[in-house]
């Protein structure tokens, strides 16, 4: 399983920015996909947004379309979340994850059992 480490967490005021990025340990992100998953106090953890890295499809909560964008980075094999417009709501430990091989027959409804390798999480905390 690849390795992942998230960074670019940290605290913000509502209506502010962020960019997390998630990069992959001695392996490239290549027939990955790539999701970015939250959990908030007392909350479950909950799908963000995720990206087929081969082609490049990405999928969004509906919370988060049109503020967040995911994006990869080939020369850096990152993957990466730009989160604008923050609310107090997307206050939440940020957690990437991955997994190897065909996802696309359920890429619009992807869940934390769908991946297999996860980031050790970077905290976010929107202020109001």
């Amino acid at each position: 399983q690849v390795q992942l480490v998230e960074s670019g967490g940290g605290l913000v005021q509502a209506g502010g920015s962020l960019r997390l990025s998630c990069a992959a340990s001695g392996r490239t992100f290549s027939n990955y996909y790539v999701g970015w998953f939250r959990q908030a106090p007392g909350k479950e953890r909950e799908f963000v947004a995720a990206i087929a890295w081969n082609i490049g499809s990405t999928v969004y909560r509906d919370s988060v379309k049109g503020r967040f964008t995911i994006s990869r980075d080939n020369a850096k094999n990152t993957v990466n979340l730009q989160m604008n417009s923050l609310k107090p709501e997307d206050t939440a430990v940020y957690f990437c994850a991955a997994r190897m091989g065909d996802l696309y027959y359920r890429f619009y409804d992807l869940t934390e059992a769908d991946f297999g390798s996860w980031g050790q999480g970077t905290q976010v905390t929107v202020s109001s």
